[in-house]
């Protein structure tokens, strides 16, 4: 990773010019989200600004747009981006379940399945399975557009140039603070009168770190966008749409569950080892 000085002050002013125009574009959607209404366009708008922020600063530094990693050559990564988060996932929720820490099955959300398939809620084993299947092919395609506004800035520009100046492990945490941040507002919105804001924040930030491991290991792997993009939806559509509303609350599962709490945040942990150790050997 020699590069001479001039190359490197370059890089670093590429990095700042990229988180300027992000600060800019992402705090415009938050005053809509947190001043207006928090309403889904106004979180699609924020999750649009990393791809708008990286199209400017390539703009501004005369670089052609197709220089982003927009080509897959090998499916494989795809195929893997798609079922690592499947699998952390189920990891982290069983345990949960298997712990106490909330219980199965929350027979409101079945009812609520139930009345949106149209199919009567009699059928539980049924309405899980579709809507599980649905929400893991049609969900994940449909929230593809929105994860890959953040993906193209995140994975597509930002680790590309952080990796010009900095060891794969350097920019896997680096990148993954910056993601984290720039989330915070969101869940200052949603925990900032809860005594446990302080807690959710951090399991949060540990759990992106842990990520960032996995999906700098994918993108650089690939020489492409569309694992993260990919792997980033499917992390969504699984915790938020399937697992966390299907499982009961008991006055321990606010510390445990979801993206804020703590089980993710450890599974992720151990997963994120094991590709740093891989990309380690693998000289990335």
């Amino acid at each position: 990773m020699s590069k001479n000085t001039s190359e490197i002050k370059e890089t670093w002013r590429t990095i700042w010019l990229f988180l300027i125009l992000l600060t800019v574009l992402s705090s415009v959607a938050y005053y809509a989200i947190l001043k207006l209404n928090p309403t889904s366009i106004y979180v699609g708008a924020l999750m649009m600004s990393p791809a708008l922020a990286t199209f400017l600063t390539l703009k501004i530094r005369k670089r052609s747009f197709s220089s982003l990693p927009w080509s897959l050559k090998e499916l494989k990564y795809l195929k893997r981006s798609y079922f690592t988060p499947l699998l952390y996932v189920s990891i982290a929720y069983s345990l949960i379940w298997l712990l106490g820490f909330g219980n199965l099955i929350d027979t409101e959300q079945i009812s609520e399945w139930s009345n949106e398939l149209g199919i009567e809620s009699k059928y539980q084993t049924l309405v899980i399975a579709i809507m599980v299947l649905l929400l893991l092919t049609v969900g994940v395609i449909k929230n593809l557009g929105s994860t890959l506004g953040e993906e193209i800035g995140w994975r597509g520009f930002l680790i590309f140039e952080l990796r010009k100046v900095m060891s794969f492990k350097a920019l896997a945490i680096v990148s993954g603070i910056i993601w984290a941040i720039w989330h915070f507002p969101l869940i200052n919105l949603m925990y900032g009168k809860s005594e446990h804001l302080w807690l959710h924040m951090g399991a949060f930030t540990v759990m992106i770190i842990g990520i960032s491991f996995i999906l700098a290991y994918y993108t650089f792997k690939s020489n492409s966008l569309w694992p993260a993009a990919l792997y980033h939806s499917v992390h969504n559509i699984f915790i938020q749409k399937i697992c966390t509303p299907i499982t009961i609350s008991n006055n321990k599962t606010t510390f445990w569950i979801d993206e804020y709490g703590l089980m993710i945040p450890i599974i992720t942990t151990i997963f994120a080892i094991y590709f740093w150790r891989k990309a380690e050997k693998e000289s990335l």
